[in-house]
C-alpha cells in the first residue's frame, strides 16, 4: 500500500509536531509513507534517518513564492499530476481545506481520509491531529515527537568540536522566527554568567542570519565569555543536529531549536515570549518559562523583556541536578 501525508504549515516547528501521527500511520499499516511538506518546513534535513517516512515531496506554494510550482489554479493541477504518478492509495490530510480534497480527487487517490471540511477557525494544533487519529484509525497518540539520527555524525561531531563529560554542554537557541519571539542578548548574557558561575561550561549558539538575530550573537560574542561560545549559523539544520544530540540541556526561544532539540530527546527550557503556551509544552522533554508577571502567554503577550534569567538559571539546576 502506498501512503501519502499531507502536512502543508510551513514552520520546522510544525513539521516536529506532527511527527507521532505521522509514525502512527506508518505502523498502523506497516508500511513507510511519503508525506507532502512545504520546503521552508525543512523536512528532508531532519527526517532523513527517519524509517517510517520514503519520500518527501516539497510543496512549493506559500504567499512568498511567486510563480511556485503549486500556486493558484495551474499549481492545482500541477500538484494534482504530480501526485497521480505515485499511485497512491490512500492519503491522510492534516488540514480541512477543500483544495486539498480535490487534489487528491483529480490524482486518482481513491481513499481520502481529512480532516473535515472548513473547520480550521480556533483549531486546536494537537487536539485536532490526536482526535484525527483516534476516530480514523483508533489510535491514542501522544504528543512526543521523537527525530532519529544516525550514530556515526553524532560521534563524528563529538570528536570534531571536542565535546566531552567533563563540564556541562548547552545549547541557547537565540534565533526566532520573529522580532516578538527573540529574547534580547541582555538576558542570555545574564544567565551564561550564571550558569559560568556554577558549571565548567561550553555552549553552542543557534540561530540564523537574520540581521536582528546576528545582532544578539554578536553582542553575546563580545563579552567574556566568547571563549565559552560556539556560533553554530553557518551549519545547515542536518549539521547542527547531532551537535545538539550531544548536549546536555537545551535553552531556547520558541523556535525551531526548541522543538528539535526536545525531539532528539534533549532537556528544553523554552522561553515562551509571544506564543501560545501549547508550543512550548507539548513535548514530556519541554520545560517553558513565560514572563514575568503573566500567568500564561498567547499571541501579543510581548513578554521578551520580561524573561527571567533567574528562572531560567533555577530551571536549570533542577534537570542538571
Amino acid at each position: 500500500m502506498k501512503i501519502l501525508v499531507v502536512q502543508n504549515k510551513m514552520g520546522i516547528g510544525d513539521m516536529v509536531i506532527y511527527l507521532p501521527f505521522i509514525d502512527a500511520i506508518s505502523k498502523k499499516f506497516n508500511t513507510p509513507i511519503s508525506i507532502l511538506a512545504k520546503q521552508s518546513s525543512k523536512a528532508e534535513q531532519f527526517l532523513i534517518d527517519n524509517k517510517n517516512i520514503e519520500k518527501i515531496i516539497t510543496l512549493e506554494q506559500g504567499n512568498n513564492l511567486k510563480g511556485a510550482r503549486h500556486q493558484g489554479f495551474s499549481g492545482f493541477i500541477n500538484l494534482a499530476k504530480e501526485l497521480r504518478e505515485h499511485n497512491f492509495d490512500k492519503i491522510f490530510i492534516f488540514n480541512s481545506s477543500l483544495r486539498f480534497y480535490l487534489i487528491a480527487k483529480f490524482a486518482g487517490i481513491k481513499d481520502i481520509i481529512q480532516y473535515s471540511l472548513f473547520t480550521k477557525k480556533n483549531q486546536n494544533v494537537m487536539g485536532a491531529a490526536k482526535k484525527f487519529i483516534n476516530q480514523n484509525l483508533n489510535l491514542i497518540v501522544e504528543s512526543d515527537p521523537k527525530i532519529l539520527i544516525n550514530n556515526k555524525s553524532v560521534q563524528d561531531v563529538r570528536l570534531k568540536f571536542k565535546i566531552n563529560n567533563d563540564q556541562k554542554n548547552i545549547v541557547l537557541g537565540i534565533g526566532g522566527s520573529g522580532p516578538t519571539k527573540r529574547v534580547p542578548a541582555t538576558i542570555f548574557i545574564k544567565l551564561i554568567r550564571l550558569i559560568s558561575n556554577a558549571y565548567r561550561c561550553k555552549f553552542f549558539l543557534a540561530t540564523g542570519k537574520n540581521k536582528e538575530e546576528q545582532e544578539i550573537l554578536k553582542e553575546i560574542l563580545n563579552t567574556e565569555f566568547k571563549d565559552k561560545c560556539i556560533p553554530l549559523d553557518d551549519l545547515s539544520i542536518s549539521e547542527t543536529l547531532p551537535i545538539i544530540k550531544n548536549c546536555d540541556i537545551s535553552i531556547c526561544n520558541d523556535s525551531s531549536f526548541s522543538h528539535l532539540s526536545s525531539g532528539l530527546g534533549i532537556k528544553t527550557i523554552v522561553l515562551m515570549a509571544d506564543t501560545p503556551l501549547l508550543y512550548g509544552n507539548y513535548s514530556s522533554r519541554m520545560y517553558p518559562i513565560i514572563p514575568d508577571g503573566e500567568m500564561t502567554v498567547t499571541h501579543d503577550t510581548l513578554g521578551k523583556d520580561k524573561i527571567n534569567p533567574d528562572k531560567i538559571f533555577d530551571q536549570l539546576k533542577k534537570i542538571l541536578n
